[in-house]
C-alpha cells in the first residue's frame, strides 16, 4: 500500500463566496421565523397565520433559489487572469 507524503498542496476554490453562505443563511434564517410565527399564533383563522407567515416563508425559499443562483463575476475574472 502507498504512503501519502504530506497534505495535498493543491487548493480547491470554495463553491459559494461568503456572500452567498450569509445569504443561504438569512434565507433559512427567514423560513424558520415564518414557522415559528404561524405556530405561536397558535389559531387557524388568524392574521399572521394567513398573511404575515406565508409572505415570510415564501420569501426565504425565493432568497435561497436567489443565493444559489448568484455568481459574482468580479470574483471569476480575478482568478483566471494570467
Amino acid at each position: 500500500m502507498a504512503k501519502r507524503k504530506g497534505k495535498k498542496t493543491d487548493e480547491q476554490p470554495m463553491f459559494f463566496s461568503a456572500y452567498n453562505y450569509k445569504m443561504i443563511g438569512f434565507a433559512i434564517f427567514l423560513i424558520v421565523g415564518g414557522f415559528t410565527a404561524m405556530y405561536l399564533e397558535n389559531e387557524v383563522n388568524g392574521f399572521i397565520s394567513l398573511f404575515i407567515s406565508p409572505i415570510v416563508i415564501m420569501a426565504g425559499f425565493v432568497l435561497v433559489i436567489f443565493a444559489i443562483m448568484k455568481h459574482d463575476r468580479d470574483e471569476d475574472t480575478s482568478t483566471n487572469t494570467g
